[in-house]
């Protein structure tokens, strides 16, 4: 039969991602939590948020005000909303490299890598060295198949901020995704080595992927356990293994999708 395409081996391993951290959603990557800071961290009520609007419109170049109109909208789940006034915010501040990470950042997580990696590219050349912003443009060149440039953005990372698991993490899920499992499991095992590990399950389950992805499943059993209940821990092991059954599957994986 013909070799399925690819980009198939990508979207494989996103499904069983899935499958292995019982998130609703993830793409295989640790989300940084936000550096824009509000007033308060408290949910926003409607006639809260319509305040923060109306004082933000007063003056739509005013950085503060429009971020935590944007932080309240994302708060209530309006994500295009807030992207919108994130674009408003850096189109009326030409200038602020900071903001524009910021920005940029939001769209890749929203999976606009089109719109998100010459926005985060501009913002690194300005002079943004925040780490958030070299691992988010990796992330960005990730979805875009452009692995080795996003290594070399999360190397970057690293270098700024050292043992960071969310780029340790992000560089692993870049070699699972190009079909390294060996090198991406090497990377798994030295973030879960480190103390702080032990708060973010995320990585274990990850480890456990591409462990399992190798065929190895007592042993993804075994770390999935430290952070699963056992029926969900069955029904992952189920999953990928039905999945490695399939014609072609593991052969796509084990060959690795080519850049570009």
């Amino acid at each position: 039969m013909p070799r399925a395409r690819p980009r198939a081996a990508i979207l494989i391993l996103l499904a069983s991602t899935v499958m292995l951290t019982g998130c609703s959603k993830f793409t295989g990557q640790l989300t940084p939590a936000s550096d824009i800071n509000t007033a308060s961290t408290t949910p926003v009520s409607l006639s809260a948020l319509a305040e923060l609007a109306e004082k933000w419109q007063a003056n739509p170049s005013d950085v503060n005000k429009g971020l935590a109109y944007a932080n309240g909208l994302e708060k209530l789940g309006q994500k295009d909303e807030a992207l919108n006034v994130y674009r408003k915010l850096t189109e009326a501040n030409p200038s602020n490299a900071k903001l524009a990470g910021i920005y940029g950042r939001k769209l890749a997580a929203a999976g606009n890598t089109d719109q998100a990696v010459p926005i985060l590219e501009n913002a690194g050349q300005r002079g943004d060295k925040d780490w958030r912003v070299m691992s988010a443009l990796g992330s960005a060149y990730d979805q875009q198949g452009l692995y080795q440039k996003a290594r070399e953005q999360y190397a970057m990372a690293l270098k700024a901020d050292p043992q960071n698991l969310a780029v340790m993490n992000n560089l692993a899920m870049s070699y699972a995704l190009e079909g390294n499992l060996k090198q991406a499991e090497q990377e798994l095992r030295a973030a879960d080595a480190l103390p702080r590990s032990k708060s973010e399950p995320r990585i274990r389950q990850n480890l456990a992927l591409v462990v399992g992805l190798q065929g190895h499943f007592d042993e993804a059993t075994k770390l999935a356990q430290e952070d699963l209940p056992p029926e969900q821990v069955q029904e992952n092991m189920a999953y990928l293994k039905k999945m490695l059954s399939q014609p072609n599957t593991w052969q796509q994986i084990s060959d690795g999708a080519p850049k570009g």
